[in-house]
């Protein structure tokens, strides 16, 4: 499922114009987005959480030429599914 299905989802399930549909999903994918961006967590009970995992910086390889290349620390979202989604996938 991708946005627009989504969007389309909400539209029917909640009888709600396409672009109100479409303002909820965005408001939740922002708010999402914000707060890992301060470095918080996204948690909704059952089917998953989203936090922010840190990356120390360390020396890597150029595949090609085989050169020493510094990789700087980086910050990355990490999921991590709920025990309600993960017994879904198993029933």
């Amino acid at each position: 499922m991708n946005k627009l299905e989504l969007i389309s989802a909400l539209k029917e399930k909640a009888d709600i114009p396409k672009a109100e549909a479409a303002s909820a999903v965005d408001l939740f994918f922002n708010k999402m987005a914000d707060t890992l961006s301060r470095g918080g967590q996204v948690q909704i009970r059952g089917l998953c959480s989203f936090c922010v995992k840190k990356y120390k910086g360390y020396v890597g390889l150029n595949p090609k030429t085989g050169e020493k290349v510094p990789i700087k620390p980086k910050k990355l979202p990490f999921f991590k599914a709920g025990k309600e989604l993960k017994n879904r996938m198993n029933r």
